[in-house]
């Protein structure tokens, strides 16, 4: 079964430092180097476009040592992969209220996306300061302020103002460290998504996984609401 784009929740970055007695944000940097991991492999598995929930707008509401530190990660990791991820054909995207983040955050953000803008191969995006509820609301205040007719709003438009847009539904949803929920993530682009739970932390979840993840997923039968050919 072709799979083409697969949106991960990166969970247990927290548990993990904590259960070898590291700062929480020794396991947020481990995380970001299992961010090239994934990139890697799909590339390697040809898919044309991998999400990775990096930042939800829940947490915003957590301590602003810790929003600090991520922010700094965020940077680094923009500074000494842009160049590198480019070279691969790699387009990046970043979605969510960008608007939020600190002013150097966004400047990076931006050249990033310029600079991989014309490129043809993997769809990299990054859900930053992300809520899917929020993302919805904003397509909807996009269509009243367009004075888009009742009669026009169709599920087309609504996609087209989506942060998401120009990017094909997930097929597949992982989420790691053993929670079993979206949280807020992708809830309309999710509709027809499978998705694939592993109490992995996300430090540890590497190629193999995620190779097994893949795996596991072309064994479902995907319906969209019809009959299985096996009735």
């Amino acid at each position: 079964m072709k799979i083409k784009h697969i949106a991960i929740i990166m969970d247990g970055n927290g548990r993990w430092a904590r259960k070898r007695g590291l700062p929480r944000i020794e396991g947020h940097r481990k995380g970001v180097k299992r961010v090239n991991e994934i990139i890697e492999a799909a590339i390697d598995q040809r898919l044309k476009a991998v999400t990775f929930y990096t930042f939800s707008m829940e947490n915003w509401l957590r301590p602003r040592t810790e929003i600090n530190a991520l922010m700094r990660l965020l940077k680094n990791f923009i500074k000494s992969e842009m160049n590198r991820l480019h070279k691969k054909n790699v387009v990046f995207r970043a979605v969510g209220d960008i608007a939020r983040l600190p002013a150097g955050v966004q400047k990076l953000l931006k050249e990033f996306e310029d600079l991989t803008a014309n490129n043809t191969g993997l769809i990299v995006s990054s859900a930053l300061s992300y809520g899917s509820r929020t993302e919805i609301v904003s397509a909807v205040k996009k269509i009243v302020e367009k004075g888009v007719p009742v009669k026009d709003v169709n599920e087309k438009l609504i996609v087209s103002c989506l942060y998401t847009a120009g990017i094909p539904d997930p097929d597949l949803i992982i989420r790691t460290s053993g929670e079993k929920r979206l949280s807020n993530f992708l809830l309309w682009q999710a509709a027809y998504s499978e998705f694939y739970f592993t109490d992995i932390y996300w430090p540890d979840f590497g190629r193999d996984e995620f190779i097994s993840a893949i795996g596991e997923y072309k064994k479902r039968e995907r319906r969209f609401g019809a009959l299985s050919s096996k009735n």
